[in-house]
């Protein structure tokens, strides 16, 4: 009787997520053997694609729907200090594979870029003003400005002022050690450090059909969209990072844990410019607050983007609606995801959401002159030659069940894994990518947690010399760490007086 292909890991989607996962486990154990399989002819053609990507170089440092306001005026930090944290972890885990020399310019995927927060009318400016009294005495957000004076706003976002009316209220704040992180670039790189490895495989053009249990974790049925040819892999653990695909094979694998979960694709469009006259005068992210009774994902915000070496603006996000769980799926994708345990969390979610389903009926009715008007309540004087759409990846976002509710509509991520940790999924949407490396350590952590606190120990302690909860509390550790990560990465220039925690 012919045996199946033997591996120890196969992760499912060849973005962010499966190649931070697998780049991790090989440092960890160099003899693994892995196979990460992906349904496109690339990596990074989904949500990792950086104009797919709405997430790029998220620190909680200008993103104000990190930052909630209680009826009684307090500004809430704590997601805000903790993101932070988990991007500087990020950057541990960069910082650490540009060192070893083999990995590649760091500068392909990551830029300074600075990040401000940008607010109108009295309510806004009190907010800010809360919202930057309280952050700025955090060790993290020390180096945060805050200003109402017009012309110092001019002088930090030069598009963005002309044109306003004299009394109109504005105030902002800006952070300059902020970044650009294309997703797409660093997950290729990844994949190409990972590939250069032994028992390391990177295979194109195939589509999970299968996930069955078998003695020592799972088989996995593989076909491929060309050929048509399948076969079958013995896997001891499964990753599924499809993004948007992650949920249907979640529920394919018939884990206990997988019950109850449903998905909400939410699409997304961008206004882009190229006009390098324009973009000039642009350099920085400037997120400001969502109209009253949108959802958090409407955050408008004004980015410089740096794909490739050439800078581009991106403004939006405008939400639209798709039941395709990919921007490559199908429209099928979201009646399929209906099973007899997620219908009702999934019909209470529909019945407690019609303003958001409101809110995105009216997103995809827009015309581009309505677009442009909310453009132009960020730069007022915005030429509609200068702006084009572009269609954003689709986001599928978590549908659970609540004990109180029937269901709830989650805005975050979540990794599902299976009780013996043979099997994980992350399902969800922001802040995504840029804390992927923390994900991914608190899956090995859920999944591998002998391995973790044993015979990977030491190595997890070179890479990442301090985790969060440190560094949201040591301030002298922090400042150290991301002292370190800057000069690594080339985001400054080294000094003498930086100092190495290697």
């Amino acid at each position: 009787m012919a045996h199946n292909e033997a591996v120890d890991v196969v992760l499912v989607g060849a973005g962010i997520m499966s190649a931070t996962l697998a780049v991790l486990l090989k440092e960890l154990d160099p003899a693994i053997k892995l196979e990460v399989v992906e349904l496109m002819d690339s990596g990074a053609a989904e949500s990792s694609n950086p104009w797919n990507n709405a997430g790029t170089g998220h620190a909680g440092l200008c993103e104000l729907n990190y930052t909630p306001q209680a009826a009684d005026g307090t500004v809430d930090i704590k997601k805000a200090v903790h993101i932070n944290t988990q991007f500087e972890v990020s950057k541990q885990f960069w910082s650490y594979l540009t060192k070893k020399g083999t990995f590649g310019s760091c500068k392909s995927f990551i830029s300074p870029v600075p990040h401000l927060s940008f607010v109108q009318g009295d309510s806004g400016v009190s907010f800010l003003k809360e919202r930057f009294k309280v952050l700025s005495k955090h060790h993290a957000f020390a180096d945060m400005e805050y200003t109402e004076d017009k012309a110092k706003m001019a002088d930090w976002m030069p598009l963005m002022m002309p044109g306003r009316p004299a009394d109109e209220v504005v105030a902002a704040t800006r952070v300059m050690n902020g970044t650009d992180v294309n997703f797409g670039a660093l997950t290729n790189q990844l994949l190409k450090h990972l590939t250069s490895a032994p028992d390391a495989q990177v295979k194109y053009c195939k589509r999970v059909t299968g996930l069955k249990r078998n003695n020592g974790g799972w088989t996995v049925s593989i076909k491929d969209v060309n050929s048509g040819n399948t076969r079958d892999v013995d896997a001891k653990f499964v990753f599924l990072g499809a993004g948007g695909a992650a949920l249907p094979l979640l529920q394919a694998s018939g884990i206990e844990e997988s019950k109850g979960f449903g998905g909400f694709p939410i699409s997304g469009q961008w206004l882009r410019c190229d006009n390098p006259e324009v973009v000039k005068h642009h350099q920085a992210k400037v997120y400001s607050q969502a109209a009253v009774g949108s959802p958090p994902m409407s955050v408008p915000h004004l980015d410089t983007r740096v794909v490739d070496g050439s800078k581009s603006l991106l403004f939006g996000p405008y939400a639209g609606f798709t039941t395709k769980f990919l921007k490559h799926g199908s429209f099928m994708d979201l009646p399929m995801s209906v099973r007899a345990g997620n219908i009702g969390p999934m019909l209470a979610v529909a019945k407690n959401n019609m303003d958001l389903t409101k809110y995105l009926v009216s997103e995809v009715m827009q015309s581009m002159e309505q677009r442009l008007e909310s453009l132009r309540r960020f730069y007022p004087e915005a030429k509609a030659e200068d702006w084009r759409l572009e269609v954003a990846g689709q986001r599928v976002q978590i549908i659970k069940k609540d004990p109180k509710k029937g269901g709830v509509l989650q805005f975050g991520t979540e990794l599902v894994a299976a009780k013996d940790g043979s099997l994980a999924a992350l399902l969800g949407a922001s802040p995504g990518a840029s804390v992927t490396v923390s994900i991914m350590l608190e899956l090995i952590e859920k999944c591998f947690p002998g391995k973790a606190s044993g015979e990977w120990a030491a190595k997890l302690a070179e890479i990442f010399p301090a985790r969060e909860k440190v560094l949201e509390t040591d301030a002298a550790l922090y400042r150290k760490i991301n002292a370190h990560n800057n000069v690594a990465l080339e985001l400054v220039e080294a000094s003498n007086e930086t100092e190495s925690y290697a």
